[in-house]
């Protein structure tokens, strides 16, 4: 936690990232999902994000029309990415 803001860290490829904990699909928390490479999946409904840059890679992994409805009531938004730097052994997140 930073303040009242939940951060999740993550390092892939030798590389540190931050990102906000809760999902923005549901606000499941991202700590319990998986991170393959650079690529975050919900624990919820598999919504899946690059924490590079937060874009979204999938939205859930629901199907037809119960996906539509979701997208409709749930818009896709982007991860929130705060920069990570390091300082020696210490990283250094930069919340807006």
């Amino acid at each position: 936690m930073a303040g009242d803001t939940g951060i999740l860290l993550a390092r892939a490829n030798g590389q540190f990232y931050a990102t906000e904990l809760l999902c923005p699909h549901l606000k499941a928390d991202l700590s319990e999902g998986t991170l393959n490479g650079t690529i975050l999946t919900c624990p919820m409904h598999n919504s899946q994000f690059d924490v590079r840059d937060g874009r979204v890679i999938r939205w859930t992994d629901l199907t037809g029309v119960i996906l539509n409805f979701a997208k409709k009531s749930h818009p896709p938004q982007p991860l929130l990415c705060y920069p990570v730097r390091v300082e020696g052994e210490i990283l250094l997140v930069q919340v807006r």
